[in-house]
């Protein structure tokens, strides 16, 4: 059974006339009643009784034609959902941010992307960078948004921000107002920092190695799974840390926290999509609209 044979079926079902259906699907009268004959053999079924040189529909046919013409209604609302689709018009997108990404930089980006395009559904799920990358080698989402660098071949990487990190200590530590810290005094005092997997430690981590620095030698007294659970902790005197200047911003304007005077590389803001799956459209115009 086709779509074509079904349009057929109803064509001459509503006409209960052979010619006629012919002429109004622009078919010759032979195709049409070829059509006829082949889905009648296809199922074994009388659809029509030949009466005289005329067609008449049977109440096999009558009871089927109800069916038919659901069958293709559908077809067409799927096409039409398709060309929808393909225009924008409708559709759904999932996106996994990590915390920094989704709380700082994205929103306005999320606002300017439904503004353009109402009728596509941003499906935003938060997690870290190690939780981000695996949503999209799985497929569970066909955009990730990234801090620093994923080392995953399968992945297509595009930089679409930055940010900076800043060591953050409360402004009675040590570090506060002092000279310029060597590598090795940032393994004299105790650290609380992001858990392993999130783009800000993996940052941190790269940082230090680069200068010099075993990431292992930090005294890290705590280790938490938000950008806020640490930004407390730090407030509350339980070491120094490392966050985005974005996240710190209003415990530094407030005088809760003070920037230590040791700089950490700016890092690039990654978006991820598998180089071997499907891309959308609405994943396209969505990428184009993060790189702006």
């Amino acid at each position: 059974m086709t779509l074509e044979r079904l349009r057929i079926f109803v064509a001459v079902a509503e006409r209960d006339h052979v010619t006629a259906a012919a002429r109004a699907l622009n078919l010759t009268q032979s195709a049409v009643s070829n059509a006829i004959a082949a889905l009648e053999a296809e199922h074994e079924v009388r659809l029509f009784d030949r009466v005289g040189r005329g067609i008449v529909l049977n109440e096999t046919g009558r009871a089927f034609l109800p069916e038919a013409k659901a069958v293709l209604a559908r077809a067409q609302a799927a096409e039409a959902a398709l060309a929808d689709m393909s225009a924008l018009r409708r559709g759904r997108l999932a996106v996994f941010a990590s915390q920094t990404i989704a709380s700082y930089w994205l929103p306005r980006r999320l606002v300017d992307f439904h503004a353009a395009y109402p009728g596509v559904e941003l499906a935003v799920e938060i997690g870290n960078t190690r939780e981000a990358t695996l949503a999209v080698l799985t497929g569970a989402a066909e955009i990730g948004l990234v801090e620093g660098a994923v080392d995953e071949p399968a992945l297509a990487q595009t930089q679409v921000g930055s940010d900076r990190l800043a060591v953050l200590v409360t402004p009675d530590h040590p570090w506060a107002g002092s000279r310029q810290l060597q590598p090795r005094d940032l393994t004299t005092q105790p650290w609380v920092l992001r858990e392993v997997g999130s783009g800000t430690r993996s940052t941190l981590e790269a940082a230090v190695r680069e200068a010099g620095v075993d990431p292992a030698e930090l005294s890290v007294s705590m280790t938490l799974p938000s950008n806020e659970a640490v930004l407390a902790a730090a407030e509350a005197g339980a070491g120094a840390t490392a966050l985005s200047e974005s996240v710190a911003y209003a415990s530094v304007a407030a005088g809760r926290l003070a920037t230590a005077p040791f700089t950490l590389p700016e890092r690039p803001f990654r978006l991820l999509r598998h180089k071997e799956r499907y891309r959308s459209r609405a994943g396209d115009v969505f990428e184009q609209t993060m790189m702006r």
